[in-house]
């Protein structure tokens, strides 16, 4: 049998090579397939939770999914209409209208280039490793919390037809890999509620599919500070979260992929797809984790063109075949999004053997930050308690590698201390308490080619360790700092208020 293997991780290729093959090429499209039908009832509840028709989350997800093929840094990342996006502008949808809406979203977009221009993609550097296992679990847990509502109060068939779906995923890529397995069991689903005239909840139920085109839209809102004070901390907001989900997807998908993304570019095109997204009227939106994991590992597509016909499916979908559309059956997509959630969790990390072997601090940093995700139902906030919590437990666990060592006498009137570590805040503050002041003999050496100085407090802790020597008429001598301590110290000694 004729098939096609969908990559594996590096096993990646370019647009042009996918062009070029009728094999790759049909991954590549069927996953963009996939992706749309997938879209269609996420963008309607999206809509739903932001206040405004199901057409403004259906055209955004479209503008949002074309463009970034075009404009972003990770290739066969979709980005559509979210719902942390929905979260963050609902209650200014509630309180001012679609029109300003409209205006956040275009300045959220303009927000987030200036980010990008500033570096804040440089940032994702500073998030560990552990965090990006909680960000990974926690939108696992959430994808399968999200179809659990689809699968209450619903008939009893619909049980059977999502355990069929998932086995039709299981086992139908170890006999072929022609089309996605997705795909199969949303056809095989749809076909089989259909011919047997079963009454089971879909796509339509959601909210009503529109029949037209998207077009221009500016909104209807006075151009003054007022204006600007109304939306500007609503567009911020939006501007954080969707950066942080987007730059956090396109770091998981660097992994699954073994390749490397241009975050940068990844943020500047997030905040030109969304002033794109504003202009159609759509509610913007950002990198859809779920979907992307529907597209790079479900259906192993690996370029921009996935990406792009997702986003054209989508809106030929809902505009141009919306009847069928609207009878595919909730229990198909749940099959799909349960695959998609137990594929995405990182097993490995929560066995017992793993949990074990990893030290405290680690398994306290993964699990605080799925604990906050699943809590709030938002990854950005998570992302930020999970880095503080590990920059505590870090500057903690740093704090007890610094020492002070009695060396040497040379004399009857010297002694030699060695101080041993990385100085900072955290490490410093005990370093006055480390010396005997009354005891120690005129001449004071202290050894400091085995540390290393990060910060004003310990500087200002050096200045009084000598202010305390001094004070009984005692010399101190510091030596053996390396380039980078000796400038700070140079710089700041003496300056920095009086003392300890």
């Amino acid at each position: 049998m004729n098939t096609v293997h969908p990559p594996e991780a590096g096993d990646n290729y370019s647009v042009r090579t996918a062009l070029a093959s009728p094999k790759i090429l049909r991954v590549e499209v069927l996953a963009g397939l996939v992706v749309a039908l997938a879209l269609i009832p996420e963008a309607i509840s999206f809509s739903i939770i932001a206040g405004v028709d199901p057409e403004v989350g259906l055209f955004a997800s479209f503008t949002m999914a074309v463009s970034i093929a075009f404009l972003g840094g990770r290739p066969a990342m979709i980005s559509a209409a979210t719902g942390a996006i929905a979260l963050v502008l609902a209650p200014l949808v509630r309180e001012y209208g679609i029109d300003y809406l409209i205006a956040t979203v275009m300045l959220g977009g303009v927000l987030q280039i200036v980010l990008a221009v500033t570096g804040f993609a440089k940032l994702m550097r500073f998030i560990p490793r552990s965090v990006m296992v909680g960000f990974v679990n926690a939108l696992a847990i959430l994808i399968f919390t999200a179809q659990v509502p689809h699968m209450i109060d619903v008939p009893f068939v619909v049980y059977p037809m999502i355990a069929v779906g998932i086995i039709v995923m299981v086992f139908l890529p170890r006999m072929t890999q022609v089309v996605p397995a997705p795909l199969v069991a949303i056809v095989l689903l749809t076909a089989f509620t259909v011919i047997a005239a079963i009454n089971v909840p879909n796509v339509g139920d959601e909210g009503d599919l529109p029949n037209n085109l998207p077009s221009l839209f500016t909104p209807d809102i006075p151009l003054n500070l007022e204006t600007l004070r109304i939306i500007a901390p609503y567009a911020l907001a939006m501007a954080l979260v969707g950066l942080l989900e987007s730059l956090m997807t396109a770091k998981l998908v660097d992994d699954i992929t073994d390749t490397h993304s241009d975050k940068t570019r990844e943020a500047w095109g997030q905040g030109a797809s969304n002033i794109i997204t504003g202009f159609f009227g759509g509610m913007g939106g950002c990198a859809m984790i779920g979907q992307t994991m529907i597209n790079v590992k479900a259906s192993g597509a690996r370029t921009r063109i996935s990406t792009f016909m997702a986003g054209i499916f989508l809106l030929a979908l809902v505009v141009g075949a919306g009847d069928v559309v609207a009878v595919i059956p909730m229990g198909a997509l749940v099959a799909v999004m349960i695959m998609v959630a137990i594929g995405t969790f990182d097993w490995h990390s929560v066995q017992l053997n793993t949990l074990r072997r990893m030290p405290k601090s680690e398994n306290v940093v993964m699990l605080s930050t799925v604990a906050v995700v699943v809590a709030t139902h938002n990854l950005a906030i998570g992302v930020g308690v999970g880095v503080i919590i590990a920059m505590v437990m870090f500057a903690r666990r740093v704090a007890h590698f610094t020492e002070v060592i009695d060396v040497a006498h040379p004399d009857e009137n010297t002694r030699v201390y060695k101080v041993v570590g990385e100085l900072f805040f955290a490490s410093s503050n005990d370093l006055f308490y480390q010396f005997d002041y009354a005891g120690d003999p005129q001449n004071i050496i202290i050894d400091m080619s085995e540390s290393h100085i990060w910060d004003a407090s310990t500087v200002a802790a050096l200045d009084a360790i000598e202010t305390k020597y001094r004070a009984k008429g005692k010399n101190v001598d510091i030596q053996g700092l390396n380039e980078a301590s000796m400038d700070r110290h140079a710089k700041l000694a003496g300056h920095l208020g009086g003392g300890h």
